[in-house]
C-alpha cells in the first residue's frame, strides 16, 4: 500500500503548541520554584571579619561562587529553536522515535511520541515513567536534559543552529555521505581516492552544494584547517602512552571486514521497536592500530566518555614542561611546579569534569529542542520510498545517487548499513554526545598546552593496521588536538549512527561548555595568571 505524506493537520500542530505553551509559561513561580534572580540579588551580604581565619575564607569562597553565578545568570539569553520538522508532519517521520512502538513502515505510534514530548515539556518525573516502549530497550537518560550544574554555563543557556530539515538537499547530502562511509569502512585512509569506491564517493558527493570542492584529501574529514594537515588520524589515537606504570600501545580490538548490520528489514524494524539485536560484532584475531573507518567506528563504539582526551592529556604531559602553554604561571618559575593547580592533576580533572558538563548540554539540545531522527531511521524512509511502500519528501539528489544501487546490490535493501548490531543509541541525533565531549576536552587541552609545540616522533599506521611507521613531516599539538575532536565525532558517522552536522555542531557546543567552565575557574587561583589563551575551532584567538 502506498502512503503519501502531506503537511500536518491542525490537531497535531495544536497538541505541540499546547506543549510548547507549557514550557514557555513554566516560569519559576509557575513551577513552584523560587525566582533565582530574587534569590541571588537578595542573598545576605557577608562582611569580612577583622581577623584572618575561617570566617574570612568562607566569605571569600562565597563571594567567588556568588559572582560566578550572577555572571552566568546575567549573560544574554540565547534562542533555541528546532527546524520545524516535528510540527510539519502529521506522523513524526522526521523525528527520533527509536524504542517506541512503530507500525510496519517503521513510523512511530503518534500517541507514544506525544507521550514522550509531553514528559519532556512538562518535566514531571512521573510522566517519563509512563512513556510507552515498543520492547525491552530503554530510552537513554532524557531527564538529564533538565539537570543543573554548579560550575560553567547552565545547559539551557547554550544554543545551536537548527539542523537540516528532513526534505532539504543538505539532509540528502549528509545521508549520501553516510551511505558512502558505510560502503568504504574497509578502505584504508591512505587509499582514499586511489581505489574505486572512494573515487566514486568523491564524484557523487560533489553534486551537492554542501560538498563542493571535495577531493581525496578532505573526504570524510572535519571542517577545520587542522583536519586537512597530515594523516587522517590524530597522533593522540596512535602514539604510545603510559597509564601509570603500564606502557600501552594503541592497538584496539576491531571488527572483520564486512561486519555490517541492520541491513535486513526484519532486523531493522526489530531494533526500531526497542528489541535487542540478536546479532553480535565479529572481531579480528589481533588488535589493530586505527587504519580505516571500521577501526575508528569500533573505537568509538567501546570508548568511555573522555577516553580520547585522557589519553591525549597523558601523551601531552609526557612531552614535559616545554609543551605547556606559555600562560602557565609555573612554566618559567625557578622554585615551584604546578600540581593541584596548573599541573597534571588539574588538567586530568578538568578533562574528566568537562565531559559530563558537555553531555548535559548535548542532552538538553537532543531531547528538549531538536529530537532529530537518527540516520538509520532515515534509511528506513529511503527504503520504503524506493520500494513503493510509502512516499516521503526526500530530496531527489539522494534518490538519484548511485550509492543506493550499490547498497541494494550488496545487501538487498536500501537501509543504511550499520557498524553496530544495535544500531544507534536510544537518544536523538542532534548534537552528537561524542562530539560535544570532543569539543570540550580538546578546548581544555588547548588551554593548558602550547598549540605550536612540534610533536616529537610522529607516526602513521600501516594500511593493514598492524604496525606504526615514522611520519616524516612536522605536526603541531594544536592541529592534532583539533583533528582528534573531528576523529572522535566523525567516527560515529563512519558507524552510521550520526549525521555530519551532529558532529560539527556538537564540537562547537562542547567548546562553549569548556569556555564557560574555564571562565568560572579563572577566578579561583592565587597565582599571578594572565588567563587561559588558545585558538578556537574557527581559528580565532581566545583569552579567558
Amino acid at each position: 500500500m502506498r502512503q503519501t505524506f502531506v503537511s500536518s493537520h491542525s490537531s497535531r500542530r495544536h497538541f505541540l503548541r499546547q506543549l510548547s505553551g507549557v514550557t514557555a509559561g513554566a516560569s519559576a513561580g509557575a513551577l513552584g520554584l523560587p525566582d533565582l534572580r530574587v534569590l541571588a540579588f537578595s542573598a545576605p551580604s557577608v562582611k569580612p571579619t577583622e581577623r584572618r581565619g575561617e570566617n574570612q575564607r568562607a566569605n571569600q569562597a562565597y563571594q567567588i561562587r556568588q559572582k560566578a553565578a550572577l555572571e552566568q545568570m546575567t549573560l544574554p539569553s540565547l534562542r533555541n529553536a528546532n527546524n520545524g520538522d516535528e510540527e510539519r508532519y502529521e506522523i513524526p517521520i522526521a523525528s527520533y522515535s527509536k524504542a517506541l512502538p512503530h507500525n510496519a513502515l517503521g513510523e512511530v505510534d503518534p500517541d507514544a511520541y506525544n507521550s514522550l514530548v509531553h514528559a519532556l515539556t512538562t518535566r514531571e518525573p512521573g510522566a517519563f515513567d509512563v512513556i510507552p516502549g515498543g520492547g525491552t530497550v530503554k530510552q537513554t537518560n532524557p531527564q538529564s536534559a533538565i539537570a543543573f550544574e554548579l560550575a560553567g554555563a547552565d545547559s539551557h543557556h547554550l544554543s545551536l543552529p537548527t539542523p537540516p530539515t528532513f526534505a532539504s538537499e543538505d539532509a540528502a547530502a549528509e545521508m549520501c555521505e553516510l551511505y558512502w562511509q558505510a560502503l568504504t569502512r574497509d578502505v584504508p585512509y591512505s587509499q582514499y581516492g586511489l581505489e574505486p569506491l572512494t573515487a566514486a564517493a568523491i564524484q557523487d558527493l560533489s553534486r551537492f552544494a554542501k560538498f563542493q570542492g571535495i577531493h581525496a584529501g578532505n573526504l570524510f574529514r572535519g571542517e577545520t584547517r587542522s583536519d586537512l594537515i597530515g594523516p587522517y588520524i590524530s597522533q593522540y589515537l596512535w602514539k604510545p602512552f603510559s597509564f601509570g606504570a603500564l606502557p600501552i600501545q594503541q592497538r584496539y580490538r576491531t571488527c572483520i571486514p564486512g561486519d555490517d548490520h541492520l541491513t535486513s528489514y526484519g532486523a531493522w524494524i526489530q531494533v526500531q521497536n526497542g528489541e535487542p539485536s540478536s546479532a553480535q560484532n565479529v572481531f579480528q584475531a589481533m588488535p589493530h592500530f586505527i587504519a580505516g573507518g571500521r577501526d575508528l567506528a569500533e573505537w568509538d563504539h567501546r570508548d568511555f566518555t573522555y577516553q580520547g582526551f585522557l589519553v591525549a592529556a597523558l601523551i601531552l604531559l609526557s612531552f614535559g614542561p616545554a609543551a605547556l602553554n606559555d600562560s602557565n604561571p609555573y612554566k618559567s618559575s625557578t622554585n615551584q611546579i604546578g600540581f593541584a593547580t596548573f599541573g597534571g592533576p588539574h588538567i586530568l580533572d578538568l578533562v574528566a569534569h568537562v565531559a559530563c558538563l558537555a553531555l548535559k548540554a548535548a542532552w538538553y539540545q537532543k531531547w528538549s529542542i531538536h529530537r532529530r531522527l537518527r540516520p538509520e531511521e532515515f534509511g528506513g524512509r529511503v527504503h520504503n520510498h524506493l520500494t513503493g511502500a510509502a512516499s516521503y519528501p526526500i530530496d531527489a539528489k539522494l534518490l538519484e545517487s548511485p550509492v543506493l544501487e550499490q547498497v541494494f546490490n550488496r545487501f538487498g535493501t536500501y537501509l543504511l548499513p550499520m557498524a553496530y548490531p544495535e544500531g544507534a543509541p536510544t537518544h536523538p541525533a542532534y548534537p552528537a554526545g561524542h562530539a560535544a565531549i570532543a569539543g570540550a576536552g580538546t578546548t581544555v587541552l588547548k588551554a593548558f598546552f602550547n598549540e605550536s609545540f612540534v610533536i616529537p616522533n610522529p607516526v602513521i599506521a600501516s594500511d593493514e593496521g598492524l604496525s606504526l611507521e615514522p611520519y616524516n613531516k612536522e605536526l603541531l599539538i594544536g592541529d592534532e588536538l583539533n583533528k582528534l575532536a573531528a576523529n572522535v565525532a566523525i567516527g560515529r558517522d563512519a558507524a552510521g549512527v550520526h549525521w555530519r552536522s551532529d558532529g560539527i555542531e556538537g564540537i562547537k557546543l562542547g567548546e562553549e561548555v569548556a569556555i564557560s567552565l574555564l571562565r568560572d575557574y579563572r577566578k579561583t587561583f592565587n597565582e599571578n595568571f594572565a588567563g587561559f589563551s588558545f585558538s578556537r575551532f574557527d581559528g580565532s584567538k581566545m583569552l579567558i
